[in-house]
């Protein structure tokens, strides 16, 4: 008898827990976009070109989009496909290639948007339901459920903090990235990156940049931090690589025409895969900013307040390891 109850009782969650996940679809798949991309090259005197695709989610009416650096990067042209079938070009206006992140914009936007509101991704718990909506293979508008299985910091660096991301058993295929994760509540909270795999397609381990740090990342910024990308060395990888102390912070990407770019910093130029972790050698290493040493992650929010605490015209003093010999950097702010 009781096997009988729980079966019954099972099934009601079961019907009652579907219909929620489907109007909870049907409500949110309008702000879900499919974002084409194209990329020109010239080989052998000749131009070629070659696509990409992808997904994103519109977060407010004058057509802001949310979707994965690597999607867009290296495109020469972006089109964003609409639920209703009509497309319009976009641009890309701050990307985080660290922190696998973009803010892309349409260039004409209807005046009716679907726009979804962030939660916060701090909130969201290890377990808790979640939904993925995007292009997997193509096949756009295409919804998995699943659950958190794992919250996580990864040593990249963006906006001077550690980059949070979400594991999810939710099925994540190619063309899923960029697109959007959402709890149960409808709130976005995360933007898919990436998926761990061996066969090349999804085995269970998915991950999502979580909405907290796509804020900071492209919101929530000054001009230092919007500079560059770098990763975090700890100790292990800050000996590796013959760093004078514990830590540091390697520099992956130079934005041009940025303050990192004006002050002198170097990006790296060789690319590398260490311990699992790929990353580009050659670049400076941060030992310090404003003599506060990069030894741990809690320098780095101690060397952001004083980064944000400056004015115009201040002085910036960066010490980094450049070809095996320290260097000081310097500039106004």
């Amino acid at each position: 008898m009781k096997t009988f109850f729980f079966l019954i009782l099972f099934s009601f969650y079961s019907f009652v827990n579907a219909q929620d996940v489907s109007a909870l679809f049907e409500e949110l798949d309008p702000a879900v976009v499919t974002i084409q991309v194209t990329e020109y090259k010239i080989k052998n005197q000749q131009l070629s070109a070659s696509g990409g695709l992808g997904s994103g989610v519109i977060i407010s009416a004058d057509g802001l989009i949310l979707t994965a650096a690597h999607v867009v990067e290296s495109a020469n042209e972006v089109l964003v496909k609409l639920k209703n079938n009509t497309s319009y070009k976009a641009d890309v206006l701050s990307s985080s290639t660290a922190g696998d992140i973009a803010l892309i914009k349409l260039r004409n936007p209807p005046p009716d948007l679907k726009v979804v509101n962030p939660g916060n991704s701090d909130n969201a718990k290890i377990g808790e339901e979640v939904m993925v909506i995007g292009a997997p293979l193509g096949l756009e508008h295409s919804l998995s459920v699943g659950h958190i299985s794992r919250k996580m910091n990864k040593n990249i660096l963006t906006n001077g903090e550690m980059a949070g991301f979400i594991q999810t058993d939710a099925s994540i295929n190619h063309g899923n990235s960029g697109g959007p994760m959402f709890n149960i509540k409808g709130e976005l909270i995360g933007i898919v990156s990436f998926i761990l795999s061996k066969s090349g397609g999804f085995e269970g381990l998915g991950f999502a940049v979580d909405i907290n740090t796509a804020k900071k990342t492209l919101f929530d910024v000054n001009s230092f931090w919007t500079g560059f990308d770098g990763i975090f060395l700890n100790e292990m990888f800050a000996n590796a690589l013959n760093t004078p102390q514990q830590a540091g912070v390697l520099i992956q990407r130079i934005t041009p025409n940025s303050f990192a770019d004006k002050i002198g910093l170097k990006a790296g130029y060789l690319q590398a895969e260490i311990i699992g972790e790929k990353l580009w050698l050659g670049g400076d290493i941060i030992l310090s900013i404003q003599g506060i040493s990069c030894n741990t992650p809690h320098d780095l929010g101690s060397i952001k307040d004083q980064i944000n605490n400056l004015k115009p015209g201040d002085k910036v003093l960066v010490e980094v390891l450049r070809k095996g010999k320290i260097e000081i950097l310097q500039s106004s702010f």
